[in-house]
Formats: structure tokens, sequence, C-alpha cells
């Protein structure tokens, strides 16, 4: 019931009377959305909206965090804010129908697209996932991981992207900002940093196509974004992706490198 949920929201916001709400809630599997439409708009789409509806009923500012997924991966070069979108997958356009219903719903609002997350905050991320195969191979060696090597995008620290977040949220400057840690990688780029950075260069790797690995949903072959109207607004950029992602293995890893 559409009614009952909008009530929900508009409950669990309660006598709080926030300023500011950050919606980073998403149903971010991409295959899953991809095999379950409704489910995807439902959480994606209508969710945002209705987040939008209750900051505009309580006075309050919102953060909608987005998505590289919402471009479809054929420009060959970073992707500034007023790109022309194209998602193609149900992930990528429910978030970009929750883009929409933000924009039009509340007019004090920053849209933050962002890519390739990794953070603290749970067990399973792209950078955790390697770890664990880096360390299976080395108990049982046999063939090199295989990795997908023609997908380019930006890796992005959550911790990063946190703070970028709460210091855009200090000025009045709403819109569409993409932010991601500086500079892009494949796949296979991407892991065999991790490795190496982790102490497992000895463990072998073979690029591959995205074709050895059939999903239900299609990924952007290049989704780096251009962290344009962040720059524009004077503030420094995020620090490259490399740098963060030492001190994400240094802080947050040692469970799966024995530190």
């Amino acid at each position: 019931d559409v009614e009952a949920v909008r009530a929900a929201v508009r409950s669990a916001f309660g006598g709080a009377g926030p300023d500011l709400v950050i919606h980073a809630a998403a149903m971010a599997n991409v295959d899953a959305c991809e095999l379950d439409p409704d489910a995807a708009y439902r959480a994606n789409a209508l969710g945002a909206r209705n987040v939008a509806l209750a900051c505009r009923e309580a006075g309050a500012r919102m953060v909608y965090i987005s998505t590289d997924y919402v471009f479809d991966g054929t420009k060959g070069a970073p992707y500034a804010e007023d790109d022309p979108v194209s998602p193609a997958s149900v992930y990528g356009r429910s978030k970009l129908l929750g883009e929409v219903y933000v924009r039009e719903q509340l007019h004090d609002h920053y849209v933050v697209r962002t890519s390739w997350l990794y953070g603290r905050a749970g067990r399973h991320n792209f950078v955790r996932a390697v770890l664990r195969l880096g360390r299976e191979w080395r108990e049982r060696r046999g063939a090199p991981i295989r990795m997908v090597a023609d997908q380019v995008g930006g890796p992005t620290y959550t911790r990063d992207l946190a703070e970028a977040v709460w210091r855009l949220a200090q000025r009045p400057a709403y819109g569409t900002y993409h932010l991601s840690n500086a500079g892009g990688c494949s796949r296979y780029e991407f892991a065999r940093a991790i490795l190496d950075m982790a102490g497992y260069g000895d463990v072998p790797m073979e690029p591959v196509s995205t074709d050895a690995f059939p999903r239900p949903a299609r990924r952007p072959a290049y989704s780096v974004l251009e962290n344009a109207a962040w720059r524009r607004e004077g503030f420094p950029p995020l620090r490259p992706w490399r740098e963060a992602l030492q001190e994400y293995l240094d802080t947050s890893c040692g469970d799966l490198l024995g530190r």
C-alpha cells in the first residue's frame, strides 16, 4: 500500500526535526534488480521519492546517493554531471528515476553519483573478495585468478565519499555531483593492485572479457566519473584511488591479511 509506506517513512522521521537526511539505502545488487524489476523500482525510485516528500514536509535538506550506472558506458572518457544519461540496466534505470523524483519533490537536494564502492561497513565488497581469492590460491595453487579487464571505472573508498558528502552538505550548493576517488582502472587493474599492495604479488591473474562471466545485468564498459561540479565549487580533488585503497587495506583488512 503506497500510502502506508509513505506514512511509515514520515513516522521514521518522528519528532526528530532533521535538518539533513542522507539517503543511502538502495537495492544495490545489480543482477537481483534485473531479475526483479518491481522490487528495484520500489526500493530505488519510490523509496527515494518517499524520503524526498518526507524531507519537504520536515523542511530538511536531502542527499541522495546515486550511481555511475545511470550512464551506458559508451563515452570512453570520464562522465561529467551534465553528460546525457542512458542506463543499460534495471538498476541504473531505477536509480535514475530516483534522481528524477528527488529533483521534482525537493529543491534543497544534492544528488551524489559515485562508483565502485568499498569500505568498512559490511564485510562483502570487491576488495575483500579479491583478498579471499588470493588467500585461497596460496592455499591450493592451481590456475590463475580470472578477472574482467574490459570494465573500467573509478574505485571509491566510502570513508572519502562520506567526508566529501559532509563537506558538500555544509553549503547550499544544491544540484548533481560526481564524487569518486581520483583516477580510474579496469577491474583487472584494480584486483592486481589489491593483491600487490596486500603482499600477494605472487598470485597469478588472467585478464578476460566480460563475456567470460555471463550475468543478467549489463555493466557499463567505461564509467569513470569526472568530479566537475565538485571542482567548480572550489573543493580539493578526492585523493587517488590507489592511496585510498592502501589505507583501507592497512586499517580494515587485517582479518584477511593476518595483521
